[in-house]
């Protein structure tokens, strides 16, 4: 496949990875196995260029992420950049190092909305589920450092078995903190997290549970503070169209300036994706061969190619069908009518009867802060 037949429309977001390095050790993370280290960290004039190659690609969105961007020295001067660019700009942040310089900062280049990661709503809980002693009690003072701001704040907590039970705190957390937006976002199984499935994955009690809790909060609200719901692939019936779609509606930047269909694409062998650092945005985008590849629909196998959804999911995610089955191009196995179901099927029962197991985590050196 060389690419879709219509013309291709810039990406909607650019999703900049600007480090790998974090405070905490997340068992669910999804970055990648092997991390980057900050040695191999884009400059900030690279990071500059790219969001002003961006803007002019007629990207609109642009999400702050890692690792911890706060990590970097240079947060601010990228937020200011993209301000003046007039690209909406999203940081995505676990908050432990939000502190009031930090806000001032990021308040004063122009930052447009803020997501803060929360692992638990029981301070113990969540301290160790991060691996940060007291990094609980930072996020809640984040929060209201955000708040007062005056910056749109969204709540997000990701689920998985051992805290899908305290959805209701969580919801009630967000009202008490003045959150603008919501999300519970179960774990979705890359990286670390697939890694950790079997310790993760929630049983389907537990799920019927949350979605029953999300919906009533739904109609108490009434809109007043909306709740994002992000389902658990596994648990579906049909897949997703995995970031809207490969090479479609974003770009990833990976923190060495890798660019990439989504964060994950990586995992994937048999690519050569291209690096900012040599080549403009604007061609990877429109020339890239590792962007076409799996772009559009004529690359589908059977069941995919005679599905009445295949225009809606686009056979699901890449990188889930290669590391569920060690081929990218198969239909992803969440699909209820993909050959390779079972395999989805499978894990949730060896996940229901493993019991309460001791999830591994992100090595020690991704947790140092400087830089």
């Amino acid at each position: 496949m060389t690419g879709p037949a219509a013309p291709l429309e810039p990406p909607v977001a650019l999703i900049a990875e600007i480090t790998h390095r974090c405070p905490l050790s997340c068992a669910y993370c999804s970055n990648p196995l092997e991390l980057e280290r900050s040695g191999a960290e884009m400059g900030t004039a690279d990071w500059l260029r790219v969001i002003e190659e961006a803007a002019a690609l007629g990207v609109l969105h642009l999400h702050l992420t890692g690792g911890e961007p706060l990590a970097r020295r240079d947060l601010a001067a990228l937020v200011r950049r993209a301000a003046d660019l007039q690209l909406y700009t999203n940081l995505i942040t676990s908050g432990v190092q939000l502190d009031d310089r930090a806000m001032g900062a990021l308040a004063q280049a122009g930052i447009d909305h803020i997501q803060l990661s929360f692992q638990d709503v029981e301070p113990g809980r969540a301290d160790a589920s991060g691996g940060l002693n007291g990094g609980h009690a930072r996020k809640l003072a984040a929060a209201a450092r955000i708040v007062a701001a005056e910056v749109p704040l969204t709540l997000n907590f990701v689920v998985h078995r051992g805290n899908v039970d305290r959805t209701p705190a969580m919801i009630a957390l967000g009202e008490r903190l003045g959150a603008s937006r919501i999300e519970i976002a179960h774990v979705q199984y890359h990286g670390w997290a697939l890694l950790n499935r079997a310790s993760l994955l929630p049983t389907a009690e537990q799920l019927a549970a949350a979605t029953d809790c999300v919906r009533a909060a739904r109609r108490r609200l009434g809109g007043a503070l909306p709740i994002d719901y992000v389902l658990p692939d596994y648990f579906a019936t049909r897949p997703k169209a995995c970031m809207g779609g490969w090479g479609r509606r974003a770009i990833n930047i990976s923190p060495s300036g890798k660019a990439l269909p989504c964060h994950a694409a990586e995992s994937l062998p048999g690519f050569a994706f291209p690096s900012v650092r040599d080549t403009p945005l604007s061609e990877i985008w429109n020339r890239s061969e590792a962007f076409a590849r799996f772009r559009g629909t004529d690359w589908a196998p059977e069941p995919c190619r005679s599905c009445e959804h295949l225009e809606a999911d686009l056979g699901g995610c890449r990188c889930q069908a290669f590391a569920l089955t060690g081929e990218a191009a198969r239909t992803d196995p969440a699909c209820v009518l993909s050959p390779d179901h079972h395999i989805v099927q499978e894990a949730i029962a060896e996940a229901a009867s493993a019991g309460a197991l001791q999830p591994r985590r992100i090595g020690l050196f991704a947790r140092a802060p400087t830089g």
